[in-house]
Protein backbone atom coordinates (compact mmCIF):
# COMPACT_ATOMS: atom_id res chain seq x y z
CA UNK A 1 0.00 0.00 0.00
CA UNK A 2 1.34 3.26 -0.82
CA UNK A 3 0.20 5.25 2.19
CA UNK A 4 2.17 8.65 0.81
CA UNK A 5 0.62 8.46 -1.91
CA UNK A 6 -3.04 7.75 -0.67
CA UNK A 7 -2.87 10.65 1.89
CA UNK A 8 -2.31 13.07 -1.04
CA UNK A 9 -5.31 11.65 -2.87
CA UNK A 10 -7.34 11.67 -0.14
CA UNK A 11 -5.58 15.57 0.92
CA UNK A 12 -6.63 17.57 -2.71
CA UNK A 13 -10.33 16.16 -1.95
CA UNK A 14 -10.74 17.09 1.43
CA UNK A 15 -9.34 20.71 0.81
CA UNK A 16 -11.28 20.72 -2.73
CA UNK A 17 -14.01 19.72 -0.93
CA UNK A 18 -14.19 21.55 2.64
CA UNK A 19 -14.05 24.91 0.27
CA UNK A 20 -16.96 24.06 -2.18
CA UNK A 21 -19.20 23.29 0.64
CA UNK A 22 -18.36 26.21 2.69
CA UNK A 23 -18.87 28.31 -0.02
CA UNK A 24 -22.28 27.18 -0.67
CA UNK A 25 -23.03 27.91 3.31
CA UNK A 26 -22.49 31.53 2.02
CA UNK A 27 -25.29 31.42 0.30
CA UNK A 28 -27.46 30.94 3.84
CA UNK A 29 -24.97 33.38 5.73
CA UNK A 30 -26.50 36.80 6.99
CA UNK A 31 -30.26 35.89 5.44
CA UNK A 32 -33.15 37.24 6.82
CA UNK A 33 -35.32 34.14 6.31
CA UNK A 34 -32.75 31.40 7.75
CA UNK A 35 -34.76 28.98 9.75
CA UNK A 36 -33.01 27.47 12.97
CA UNK A 37 -33.86 24.15 14.32
CA UNK A 38 -32.79 22.57 17.61
CA UNK A 39 -31.73 19.48 17.69
CA UNK A 40 -31.58 16.91 20.96
CA UNK A 41 -28.77 18.36 22.88
CA UNK A 42 -31.00 21.96 21.67
CA UNK A 43 -27.13 23.17 19.48
CA UNK A 44 -28.73 24.36 16.72
CA UNK A 45 -29.00 23.21 13.28
CA UNK A 46 -29.77 25.19 10.03
CA UNK A 47 -30.49 24.31 6.19
CA UNK A 48 -26.37 25.05 5.37
CA UNK A 49 -25.26 22.30 8.05
CA UNK A 50 -27.22 19.73 6.53
CA UNK A 51 -26.52 20.25 3.24
CA UNK A 52 -22.79 20.74 3.04
CA UNK A 53 -22.54 17.39 4.99
CA UNK A 54 -24.84 15.80 2.22
CA UNK A 55 -22.35 17.53 -0.33
CA UNK A 56 -19.33 16.19 1.19
CA UNK A 57 -20.71 12.86 2.28
CA UNK A 58 -21.82 12.64 -1.87
CA UNK A 59 -18.36 13.48 -2.93
CA UNK A 60 -16.14 10.97 -0.91
CA UNK A 61 -18.17 8.17 -1.34
CA UNK A 62 -18.31 8.52 -5.03
CA UNK A 63 -14.37 8.61 -5.02
CA UNK A 64 -13.87 6.44 -2.31
CA UNK A 65 -16.14 4.10 -1.71
CA UNK A 66 -14.76 1.71 0.86
CA UNK A 67 -13.87 4.32 3.13
CA UNK A 68 -16.17 5.42 6.48
CA UNK A 69 -17.79 8.50 6.99
CA UNK A 70 -18.59 10.00 10.22
CA UNK A 71 -20.65 13.58 10.10
CA UNK A 72 -22.35 15.21 13.19
CA UNK A 73 -25.48 16.16 11.22
CA UNK A 74 -25.81 12.55 9.47
CA UNK A 75 -23.85 9.71 11.80
CA UNK A 76 -21.72 6.74 10.51
CA UNK A 77 -21.35 5.53 7.05
CA UNK A 78 -19.01 2.38 7.54
CA UNK A 79 -16.63 1.22 5.33
CA UNK A 80 -14.16 -1.40 4.68
CA UNK A 81 -10.37 0.85 4.22
CA UNK A 82 -8.46 1.86 6.82
CA UNK A 83 -9.19 5.70 6.19
CA UNK A 84 -12.28 7.38 8.13
CA UNK A 85 -13.64 10.86 7.32
CA UNK A 86 -15.02 13.10 9.86
CA UNK A 87 -16.89 16.24 9.05
CA UNK A 88 -18.12 19.19 11.21
CA UNK A 89 -19.89 20.88 7.95
CA UNK A 90 -20.43 24.22 9.98
CA UNK A 91 -18.27 24.33 12.87
CA UNK A 92 -19.08 27.36 15.03
CA UNK A 93 -23.28 27.08 13.79
CA UNK A 94 -23.59 29.48 17.33
CA UNK A 95 -21.34 32.10 14.65
CA UNK A 96 -22.62 31.48 11.92
CA UNK A 97 -26.69 32.06 12.63
CA UNK A 98 -25.55 35.06 14.87
CA UNK A 99 -23.90 36.61 11.86
CA UNK A 100 -20.37 36.57 12.78
CA UNK A 101 -18.20 35.38 9.62
CA UNK A 102 -15.54 33.33 11.87
CA UNK A 103 -17.32 29.67 11.45
CA UNK A 104 -15.44 26.66 9.33
CA UNK A 105 -15.90 24.08 7.56
CA UNK A 106 -13.68 20.99 8.88
CA UNK A 107 -13.06 18.08 7.15
CA UNK A 108 -10.50 15.17 9.00
CA UNK A 109 -9.04 11.97 7.52
CA UNK A 110 -8.53 9.42 9.87
CA UNK A 111 -5.73 6.42 9.00
CA UNK A 112 -5.69 3.33 10.94
CA UNK A 113 -7.55 5.25 13.64
CA UNK A 114 -5.31 8.22 13.91
CA UNK A 115 -5.60 11.57 12.72
CA UNK A 116 -3.79 11.91 9.35
CA UNK A 117 -5.50 14.53 7.34
CA UNK A 118 -6.91 17.89 8.28
CA UNK A 119 -8.40 20.67 6.09
CA UNK A 120 -10.13 23.90 7.29
CA UNK A 121 -12.10 26.46 5.06
CA UNK A 122 -13.20 29.61 6.95
CA UNK A 123 -15.87 31.12 4.17
CA UNK A 124 -16.44 34.55 5.19
CA UNK A 125 -13.05 35.37 5.50
CA UNK A 126 -11.94 32.77 2.44
CA UNK A 127 -9.39 31.27 4.12
CA UNK A 128 -8.39 27.72 4.14
CA UNK A 129 -5.10 25.77 5.97
CA UNK A 130 -4.68 21.79 5.23
CA UNK A 131 -2.22 19.17 5.94
CA UNK A 132 -1.32 15.59 6.04
CA UNK A 133 0.76 13.56 8.03
CA UNK A 134 4.11 14.06 6.13
CA UNK A 135 3.01 16.63 3.55
CA UNK A 136 3.44 19.78 6.02
CA UNK A 137 0.45 22.05 6.34
CA UNK A 138 -0.39 24.68 3.99
CA UNK A 139 -2.38 28.03 4.29
CA UNK A 140 -4.26 29.95 1.70
CA UNK A 141 -5.93 33.50 1.59
CA UNK A 142 -8.04 34.85 -0.73
CA UNK A 143 -7.25 32.53 -3.72
CA UNK A 144 -3.53 33.45 -3.31
CA UNK A 145 -0.72 30.82 -3.55
CA UNK A 146 -0.83 28.27 -0.81
CA UNK A 147 1.93 29.15 2.04
CA UNK A 148 3.46 27.22 4.32
CA UNK A 149 1.87 27.61 7.75
CA UNK A 150 3.89 27.53 11.19
CA UNK A 151 2.83 28.44 14.34
CA UNK A 152 4.32 30.69 16.67
CA UNK A 153 7.39 28.86 19.02
CA UNK A 154 8.81 31.92 19.94
CA UNK A 155 5.74 33.88 21.82
CA UNK A 156 5.91 33.09 25.69
CA UNK A 157 1.83 32.71 26.51
CA UNK A 158 2.44 36.19 28.25
CA UNK A 159 3.14 37.98 25.14
CA UNK A 160 0.65 35.40 23.14
CA UNK A 161 -3.40 35.14 21.95
CA UNK A 162 -5.18 33.11 23.91
CA UNK A 163 -8.14 31.97 21.62
CA UNK A 164 -11.66 29.59 23.07
CA UNK A 165 -14.79 29.52 21.65
CA UNK A 166 -17.04 29.79 24.96
CA UNK A 167 -15.82 30.85 28.21
CA UNK A 168 -18.63 29.23 29.45
CA UNK A 169 -17.78 26.05 28.55
CA UNK A 170 -15.19 25.96 30.96
CA UNK A 171 -17.61 26.25 33.84
CA UNK A 172 -19.40 23.75 32.30
CA UNK A 173 -17.24 21.33 33.00
CA UNK A 174 -15.72 22.67 36.53
CA UNK A 175 -12.88 24.30 35.20
CA UNK A 176 -13.77 28.02 35.23
CA UNK A 177 -10.53 29.08 37.32
CA UNK A 178 -8.52 27.55 34.27
CA UNK A 179 -9.99 29.98 32.04
CA UNK A 180 -9.20 32.90 34.36
CA UNK A 181 -5.77 31.59 34.49
CA UNK A 182 -5.33 31.21 31.00
CA UNK A 183 -6.84 34.71 30.60
CA UNK A 184 -4.42 36.34 33.45
CA UNK A 185 -1.40 35.12 32.17
CA UNK A 186 -1.96 35.84 28.00
CA UNK A 187 -1.26 39.01 26.67
CA UNK A 188 -4.86 38.89 24.76
CA UNK A 189 -7.74 36.86 25.37
CA UNK A 190 -10.37 36.57 22.56
CA UNK A 191 -13.79 34.09 22.11
CA UNK A 192 -15.80 33.41 18.88
CA UNK A 193 -13.03 31.09 17.83
CA UNK A 194 -14.08 27.80 16.94
CA UNK A 195 -12.26 26.27 14.04
CA UNK A 196 -10.74 29.89 13.71
CA UNK A 197 -9.13 29.22 16.44
CA UNK A 198 -7.07 26.62 15.21
CA UNK A 199 -6.64 28.05 12.06
CA UNK A 200 -5.03 31.25 14.24
CA UNK A 201 -2.64 29.10 16.22
CA UNK A 202 -1.52 27.34 12.64
CA UNK A 203 -0.85 30.40 11.17
CA UNK A 204 1.11 31.68 14.15
CA UNK A 205 -0.93 34.69 14.97
CA UNK A 206 -2.50 32.88 18.27
CA UNK A 207 -0.45 30.58 20.29
CA UNK A 208 -3.31 28.74 22.27
CA UNK A 209 -6.46 27.53 21.44
CA UNK A 210 -8.44 25.60 24.23
CA UNK A 211 -11.97 23.76 23.82
CA UNK A 212 -12.90 22.47 26.98
CA UNK A 213 -15.80 20.58 25.54
CA UNK A 214 -15.81 19.46 22.14
CA UNK A 215 -16.54 16.35 19.89
CA UNK A 216 -14.37 14.16 17.53
CA UNK A 217 -15.80 15.88 14.42
CA UNK A 218 -14.39 19.68 15.95
CA UNK A 219 -10.63 17.94 16.39
CA UNK A 220 -9.72 15.75 13.84
CA UNK A 221 -9.04 18.31 11.32
CA UNK A 222 -6.95 20.49 13.55
CA UNK A 223 -4.41 17.46 14.71
CA UNK A 224 -2.74 17.06 11.60
CA UNK A 225 -3.04 20.92 11.05
CA UNK A 226 -1.14 21.65 14.61
CA UNK A 227 1.67 18.87 14.10
CA UNK A 228 2.37 19.43 10.23
CA UNK A 229 2.52 23.06 10.95
CA UNK A 230 5.24 22.52 13.67
CA UNK A 231 2.68 22.95 17.20
CA UNK A 232 0.87 20.46 19.32
CA UNK A 233 -3.08 19.44 19.29
CA UNK A 234 -3.68 16.83 22.49
CA UNK A 235 -6.34 16.58 25.05
CA UNK A 236 -5.62 18.34 28.35
CA UNK A 237 -3.60 15.86 29.82
CA UNK A 238 -0.91 16.01 26.65
CA UNK A 239 -2.18 12.77 25.01
CA UNK A 240 -2.00 13.32 21.35
CA UNK A 241 -5.79 12.26 20.32
CA UNK A 242 -8.52 14.11 18.54
CA UNK A 243 -10.60 11.67 20.60
CA UNK A 244 -11.12 12.72 24.13
CA UNK A 245 -13.95 15.25 23.84
CA UNK A 246 -11.73 18.20 24.96
CA UNK A 247 -8.38 19.98 23.11
CA UNK A 248 -5.48 21.66 23.04
CA UNK A 249 -3.53 23.40 19.84
CA UNK A 250 -0.68 25.16 20.62
CA UNK A 251 2.82 25.95 20.30
CA UNK A 252 5.48 23.54 21.54
CA UNK A 253 6.62 26.70 23.62
CA UNK A 254 3.78 27.26 25.69
CA UNK A 255 2.22 23.61 26.13
CA UNK A 256 4.00 22.59 29.16
CA UNK A 257 2.49 26.05 30.64
CA UNK A 258 -0.90 26.06 29.24
CA UNK A 259 -1.39 21.89 30.52
CA UNK A 260 -0.07 23.04 33.95
CA UNK A 261 -3.25 24.60 34.21
CA UNK A 262 -5.42 22.39 32.50
CA UNK A 263 -4.11 19.20 34.27
CA UNK A 264 -5.34 20.56 37.54
CA UNK A 265 -9.64 20.46 35.74
CA UNK A 266 -10.18 16.21 34.86
CA UNK A 267 -13.02 15.80 32.95
CA UNK A 268 -16.09 13.97 35.20
CA UNK A 269 -18.13 12.87 32.62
Amino acid sequence: MNTPQLFADRLELARTLAVEAGKGTLAHFQTDDLIVDRKSDDSPVTVADREAEELIRARVLERFPDDSVLGEEYGETNGSSPFRWIVDPVDGTKAFVSGVPLYGTMIGVEYEGKAAIGAIYIPGLDELVYAATGHGAWHVRQGAAPKPAKVNNGAPLEEGLFVTSQASKFAARGAKEAYDRLESTAWLTRTWADAYGYVLVATGRAVVMVDPIMSVWDASAAQPILEEAGGIFTDWNGDPTARHHEGVGCSQRVHEEVLEILRQFPRTA
